[in-house]
């Protein structure tokens, strides 16, 4: 079974809190650097359409013309006004602008570590100008353009080497620099289609473990008994709900409240609830915090119909480009939060809306980048919530 991340660092003020592995944009991010801005920009232009949809991909990059317009207007006595972008010019300190295809936000105050990955949360892998800027891992071209010899400090883990039109080897300085690891792969970079192909096998072997959680800390109220230790199969459905998961999941967890964590069956491995009294969300949250950087396949523990089969179905079908993989419920058409998998970007989206005073898991589905599928099997998402729906289940179950 995996053990959940504990934090090593010690902290005199501060709780140890395990962080999401994030770079300077995002969790997955590529600086391309080593030829002109406009062949790394046309190089993007180009892989694009190759990546996309499959992956929602994201670039960074500097604007010199932008910067050269504002050094020439402070100069200029002219007294026309410009169009829009004008934040600074007008006195506002932010502009968000509809341009119907797309959205435009303009800010005048710097982008800090923290904001940048929040801005590009929703986006699958950032692609960035590592002429400019910074990213975790790197793609190194060889263009004697753009010698590398001053630029060494950014190469801190280089994934793939590019030769520009002309090129068969590799700098020296390169090479000693990169001695200590193994060569990475090496591309021409008119070989858009094998980058492309790099760029999906990278992604997919990064893709975060998937962890199973039983949401078992409701109270049941309805039912009028724990709906957790109820029993339709063999087993309660705590244990039978954990027993479905672990056929997908390394390690499953049963999300509890903390007075709950001591009743639980012999076998199971409580998460008990450090955010209180939200519901679902609660349960969702505090899984994420035990581990921000696993993918949580979520199942309610009422749901005494759903079978491996649909389990399988919607592991077969999981996209982690997205942020989260849902099944359509036949009942009202949204995704099904508590049949899901959580990719770990959503979890910063789930605090998004508890800040904005919603708690509806739901609600943060249907307002994300997700893959929502219809279930196979649409009668098994029936969960049982009442003495009289599980007498009828019992019934059902029995036939």
């Amino acid at each position: 079974m995996d053990s959940l991340p504990t934090s090593t660092a010690k902290r005199k003020k501060h709780a140890a809190l395990a962080r999401p592995d994030l770079g300077e944009f995002g969790r997955h991010e590529l600086a391309i650097l080593g030829a002109p801005c406009g062949d790394i920009q046309a190089l993007v232009a180009h892989l694009l359409p190759l990546l996309a949809p499959a992956l929602r991909v994201a670039y960074v990059d500097a604007d010199h013309a932008a910067g050269d317009a504002a050094a020439e207007s402070q100069d200029s006595l002219a007294t026309e006004p410009r169009p829009a972008p004008y934040v600074a010019e007008n006195g506002l300190s932010a502009e968000l602008v509809d341009k119907i295809t797309y959205r435009q936000l303009n800010l005048t105050r710097v982008l800090d570590k923290f904001s940048q990955p929040e801005l590009l949360a929703h986006e699958s892998v950032v692609l960035v100008n590592g002429n400019h800027f910074r990213a975790r891992q790197q793609v190194v071209i060889i263009d004697p353009r753009k010698p590398l010899d001053k630029k060494l400090d950014r190469l801190t883990d280089v994934r793939l080497i590019l030769l520009a039109e002309g090129q068969t080897e590799l700098p020296a300085v390169l090479t000693a620099h990169l001695a200590a690891a193994p060569l990475p792969p090496v591309l021409r970079l008119a070989d858009t289609a094998g980058i492309a192909a790099f760029i999906r096998q990278w992604y997919l072997l990064a893709v975060p473990v998937l962890r199973g959680l039983v949401l078992a800390g409701g109270r049941s109220e309805r039912m009028q008994a724990d709906k957790g230790a109820l029993h339709y199969h063999a087993l309660d459905q705590r244990q039978h709900t954990a027993a479905l998961l672990s056929e997908f999941c390394s390690d499953v967890r049963v999300s509890v409240r903390p007075d709950q964590a001591a009743d639980l069956p012999a076998g199971l491995t409580p998460l008990p609830d450090t955010f209180l009294n939200l519901g679902p969300l609660g349960g969702l949250l505090s899984a994420f915090q035990a581990d921000p950087n696993a993918a949580w396949l979520v199942l309610a523990c009422d749901l005494p119909f759903l079978t491996r089969a649909t389990l399988e179905f919607l592991v077969a079908h999981r996209q982690a480009a997205r942020a989260a993989t849902a099944l359509r419920s036949p009942w009202n058409e949204f995704p099904e939060p508590l049949v899901t998998i959580w990719e770990p970007r959503s979890y910063g989206q789930l605090l998004r809306f508890l800040g904005l005073g919603y708690s509806c898991p739901r609600k943060a589905l249907i307002n994300s980048d997700i893959e929502l599928l219809d279930a196979p099997v649409p009668e098994e998402l029936r969960n049982v919530n009442t003495p009289e729906e599980r007498a009828a289940a019992e019934q059902e179950l029995t036939a």
